[in-house]
């Protein structure tokens, strides 16, 4: 949705209980805002000088620190400096999930996901 590069490192394991995606942000560029409603997610910064906003909150998230982040809370990665960001976020699939043909979206997007935090005011983001 947003058009940041990442990669999925589970997905061939076929792995039911947990997901690891590397997650590359260019500068000036932001994640979905989003949650869960019942999963925790482990954020780790690999690369660079990490930044996430949950609720209301922004953190700072130096290189080789993370964040766990429980479900509910509204939370997006984004970077508002001039390099690359790279980030390791691992988490669980949803428990009660629905079937795909009555997915209700809203139950992770209850906000507009494209809404860039306040940091990065004047970007655009995903690019055209």
């Amino acid at each position: 949705m947003m058009r940041i590069p990442n990669a999925d490192f589970l997905e061939r394991s076929g792995s039911e209980i947990l997901g690891a995606r590397l997650w590359k942000l260019p500068p000036r560029s932001a994640s979905t805002l989003h949650k869960h409603v019942s999963a925790e997610e482990f954020y780790f910064v690999v690369e660079g000088m990490g930044r996430i906003r949950i609720g209301e909150e922004t953190l700072t998230v130096p290189q080789h620190g993370g964040v766990l982040v429980g479900p509910q809370p509204l939370r997006q990665v984004f970077n508002d400096t001039g390099s690359d960001v790279l980030w390791l976020i691992i988490g669980a699939p949803e428990a009660e999930l629905q079937p795909k043909e009555v997915f209700d979206k809203s139950l992770f997007y209850p906000v507009d996901p494209k809404q860039l935090p306040k940091e990065l005011a004047g970007s655009e983001w995903p690019p055209k």
